[in-house]
């Protein structure tokens, strides 16, 4: 599915073109396309609890994505040790969580285009996504179109960032390795998606950062350890994206103070409904 023009609210915003495959990248105008809503009922819970959650607190870093992204700062449960990892590392920055599991980078567009970092204001973003967009399509999506679905995601995703946080850095991750059976994703295609967006970045308002090298054995396989189900990381895993992360917190904000004014983390809506498995 091709990227659609929208009219009135578009906005012009230099990026990869598509036809001139990784690496090569020209100024074009992009139009911005609006992003796809998830209509489930425990998706439309999330996102007003995450509208409520940007509208509380003090938010100096702002982590936006799917599940790889909101596991680390869930006030679920079963997340305990992922969310005391967060703690020890992001503690006096005043850092909070926008991720929500499943999401695609349509689905991480339409919910900052409709308020989740409206009058947010911070100094740091940093988004990861598009993970559920190397899952092949039904019909056959090929890695080509996977690959810019992304690209062309994420290059949305940047500028409406830079409209509603103008003053904010945005650290653009790479998607990290995945072995999940049957998905369709190896690391070919993930270098590729990286290689792509990694041009998005200039190195001083948008900073592209790939944790891959930490993560895998250098063959195309995952370290032991590093994640739970060949996805989703580990406190292990977690901590290797920390490390690569405070150098450039300390870098732009100095060092965490004594004190967190960021909101209390959230949960999954349905965990407060026993008949429905959490996702």
């Amino acid at each position: 599915m091709m990227w659609p023009a929208v009219s009135g609210n578009g906005r012009a915003f230099a990026g990869a073109d598509p036809s001139t495959g990784a690496g090569n990248v020209k100024a074009s105008s992009v139009t911005l396309s609006n992003g796809e809503p998830r209509l489930d009922p425990n998706s439309q819970k999330a996102h007003a609890q995450l509208l409520a959650k940007a509208k509380s607190g003090g938010i100096d870093i702002y982590f936006e994505g799917d599940s790889i992204t909101r596991r680390w700062g869930a006030s679920d449960p079963q997340y305990k040790a992922l969310l005391a990892n967060w703690n020890e590392n992001f503690f006096g920055w005043n850092a909070a969580n926008f991720g929500w599991g499943g999401d695609t980078v349509r689905n991480v567009l339409w919910r900052i285009q409709n308020g989740e970092l409206d009058g947010v204001h911070p100094k740091i973003i940093v988004l990861m996504a598009g993970t559920n967009d190397l899952e092949p399509a039904p019909g056959g999506n090929g890695k080509e179109t996977r690959v810019d679905e992304v690209a062309r995601g994420l290059e949305a995703i940047l500028g409406v960032m830079q409209e509603k946080a103008p003053g904010a850095v945005i650290i653009l991750m790479g998607i990290t390795p995945r072995a999940v059976r049957g998905s369709g994703a190896s690391m070919p295609i993930v270098n590729r998606v990286n290689e792509r967006i990694s041009h998005l970045a200039d190195g001083r308002r948008v900073r592209f950062l790939n944790i891959n090298k930490q993560l895998e054995d250098g063959n195309g396989g995952l370290l032991e350890g590093m994640t739970v189900d060949g996805l989703h990381l580990t406190v292990k895993g977690y901590q290797v994206w920390a490390n690569a992360l405070k150098p450039i917190f300390a870098e732009l904000l100095g060092p965490p103070a004594g004190v967190d004014h960021a909101p209390p983390p959230t949960g999954d809506p349905s965990a407060q409904r026993p008949t429905v498995v959490p996702q």
